[in-house]
């Protein structure tokens, strides 16, 4: 290629720990192609820059895929390759409750998630196919992770849905209890490459070898110990201690987070596209094979 690829950093989360492994690693080098990797001013942006060709490829959700076909049938957009199986978030309560229950929610105050909208779209979810009635719950969706967290701790929340390294703050100070990792519900499809069907057309070395690469990386992050994976990507997290750090990846890798083979299951695609119908985010059923590439063209 002339020029390196544009590659889309979503955003910055200890959730992306395999991109930055393959980064500091050099396996996309490895794996024979330039990749210039670059942070999205917003999310919104990282599937409009693909559609508009400020970016090549982006790392994040299929969901922002489905949102956009369910608004335009012929969008260009497609997924290949799954490396964030499950979901990331965590519920954390102010008390211990080592027995939770999704009726255990039911007349607390609880803060929902809002910077991205997967994870309340899952956990309603989850919520409703345990017949717990969402009206019984009294919800805050309209304050960031940091201020729900901050809230718990106050007392103004019985729980909050977070992601790391907020939790990993409130255990640790001893202001909140991990209730219920929500990567229990299973593969869902977190997160994938995804770019426009013509690239994939125009460029599939260059996918199988972003495939490639990521692979090598997902290979050390679950053969190294998480304080050794936890140094090796510390720079992307300049707030965090290493210490931190590797408790948040050594959790985050117990609960099965990352995947080991990087296929997209149909299964994981629907109990994602299920999960956005029920909380009325999309309205349409798109095909699994208008959305996924599996079979990289040669």
């Amino acid at each position: 290629m002339s020029r390196p690829i544009v590659l889309y950093e979503n955003m910055r989360t200890v959730v992306y720990v395999p991109f930055y492994l393959a980064i500091v690693r050099g396996d996309w080098a490895a794996a024979g192609i330039d990749v210039s990797v670059q942070t999205s001013p917003n999310t919104p942006e990282t599937a409009q820059g693909l559609i508009d060709g400020r970016a090549d490829v982006s790392w994040g959700g299929p969901m922002r895929v489905m949102l956009h076909h369910d608004k335009d049938r012929d969008c260009p957009l497609v997924c290949f390759a799954q490396v964030v199986a499950r979901d990331p978030s965590i519920l954390v309560g102010r008390e211990a409750n080592d027995r939770f229950r999704f009726a255990d929610l039911v007349g607390e105050r609880v803060g929902a998630m809002t910077e991205v909208p997967t994870p309340w779209m899952t956990l309603q979810d989850d919520i409703r196919c345990a017949g717990v009635d969402l009206d019984a719950i009294h919800w805050t969706k309209d304050q960031s992770m940091a201020a729900c967290a901050a809230a718990l701790a106050a007392g103004d929340l019985e729980v909050a849905q977070l992601f790391e390294p907020h939790v990993d703050a409130l255990v640790q100070s001893g202001a909140g209890h991990i209730w219920h990792r929500c990567a229990l519900r299973g593969d869902s499809a977190w997160t994938s490459f995804y770019t426009t069907r013509a690239f994939t057309q125009a460029q599939p070395e260059t996918c199988r070898a972003l495939v490639r690469g990521i692979e090598s990386a997902l290979a050390v992050l679950h053969a190294e110990t998480p304080a050794s994976v936890a140094e090796m990507v510390i720079d992307y997290f300049p707030d965090l201690s290493i210490e931190a750090l590797a408790r948040m990846i050594d959790g985050y890798r117990a609960s099965g987070l990352w995947v080991r083979t990087t296929g997209l299951p149909v299964e994981a695609f629907v109990r994602l596209k299920a999960a956005m119908i029920s909380g009325g985010l999309i309205r349409y059923d798109a095909p699994y094979d208008h959305l996924v590439v599996t079979d990289l063209p040669d």
